[in-house]
């Protein structure tokens, strides 16, 4: 079986860590990828992923991401299982950065 994502884009807003009652680190990157193609008015459309890191890929994140930096990111998708009030059940999908690359950092 194999579960792997793999994604470049730019940074769209910084990071910040947070902590679980446990005490384990995260942070969530929001992360613009533009599509290969045009749309019918000739113009590159983009996508907007919310990235869940933890640990020290969190730490590392928020120390170096800067709004507009672009990043390679590996990680899974993560699927969790839902039931609403009403007995039906539904899916959330996340995706869970395992790393990160940082293919520039852009100084101020």
């Amino acid at each position: 079986m194999l579960n792997q994502f793999i994604m470049v884009g730019c940074v769209k807003e910084v990071p910040h860590l947070k902590e679980t009652n446990t005490g384990i680190s995260f942070a969530n990157l929001i992360v613009e990828v533009k599509r290969s193609f045009k749309n019918s008015e000739g113009v590159y459309e983009t996508d907007i992923f919310s990235v869940t890191m933890w640990r020290g890929v969190a730490q590392s994140c928020v120390d170096l991401c800067k709004e507009g930096c672009l990043v390679g990111i590996k990680g899974r998708l993560q699927s969790n299982l839902f039931t609403k009030e009403d007995g039906s059940t539904f899916y959330n999908y996340e995706i869970i950065a395992e790393k990160v690359s940082f293919l520039n950092v852009n100084e101020e």
